[in-house]
């Protein structure tokens, strides 16, 4: 029979002792390890209760609850009713499951299908209709943040704040950062997208990391630049926004038509290029 044991690291030295720092590291590391299973096993599971939870991981009932709480604090676990065949005499009458945050957090065959969606609408109705489609979702990403950055007022630098924390809820990690110095002719701000829920179907489709720079610049209303991409292998997504004044810009900028008023600059194209 399975012995049931603490979560916690064995050895632990008393506070202040000269092999503190370590044990502690290696506690929260152990720690960390044993929520994850808690969490894969209510995944896999759920509706699972945390008697059945501590006899399958070998852990004490009160370091499972301990974990479930800090997992139901980070909203990837909830309580559900359990199956009516699966309760016992005094058994408790509710599980625990796993949320649709946890869910999506899986990783999956999702980006594969989409890209291999993109391929067949490519296929079968061209260029064209792929440029649409880039367009049209762009287009949804403006009207989503369209109010909320103009509540921001005219400063482009304030818009493209406001357009960071609408881009944060969308999942993509945005945070507008202020670069130059003020002396500059062309002062402004990074747009810096931590994450990409489309990475490696933009890696292969640039079409829409197009389509989205042009609806920065519209909702914006400025002209925007973008330097680096997840897609193309970079750290973060990082957009170039001016916030000079239209009195500011350059003489060259001035003298193009008005037309290109709010033009935008592509990223190389990528590396990894397009599947077949």
């Amino acid at each position: 029979m399975q012995s049931v044991v603490s979560d916690e690291s064995p050895g632990r030295r008393p506070a202040g002792s000269p092999s503190e720092g370590p044990v502690e590291g290696a506690a929260a590391l152990a720690s960390r390890g044993t929520r994850e299973r808690v969490s894969r096993t209510v995944l896999t599971r759920g509706p699972v209760t945390a008697a059945q939870l501590s006899a399958e991981l070998g852990i004490t009932p009160a370091a499972v609850r301990r974990h479930l709480d800090a997992l139901a604090a980070d909203g990837l676990v909830r309580q559900a009713p359990l199956a009516a065949g699966s309760r016992g005499p005094g058994r408790p009458a509710r599980g625990w499951v796993a949320t649709e945050a946890a869910h999506a957090a899986e990783p999956g065959a999702y980006d594969d299908l989409a890209a291999a969606a993109l391929a067949a609408l490519e296929r079968e109705l061209g260029r064209g209709a792929l440029e649409r489609f880039a367009q049209a979702r762009a287009d949804e990403l403006e009207a989503r943040h369209r109010e909320q950055v103009e509540a921001a007022g005219t400063a482009p630098a304030a818009r493209a704040g406001a357009l960071a924390q609408g881009l944060t809820g969308d999942g993509y990690a945005a945070r507008a950062a202020v670069v130059g110095a003020r002396h500059t002719h062309q002062p402004g701000v990074q747009l810096c997208q931590g994450h990409c829920p489309v990475q490696s179907v933009a890696a292969r489709y640039p079409e829409l990391c197009e389509a989205e720079t042009a609806a920065f610049s519209r909702l914006l209303g400025v002209p925007v630049r973008r330097l680096a991409t997840l897609a193309a292998g970079h750290h973060a997504c990082t957009t170039h926004v001016t916030t000079a004044r239209p009195d500011e810009q350059t003489s060259t900028q001035t003298s193009q038509p008005s037309s290109t008023a709010h033009q935008t600059t592509r990223t190389a194209p990528t590396t990894q290029g397009r599947s077949a």
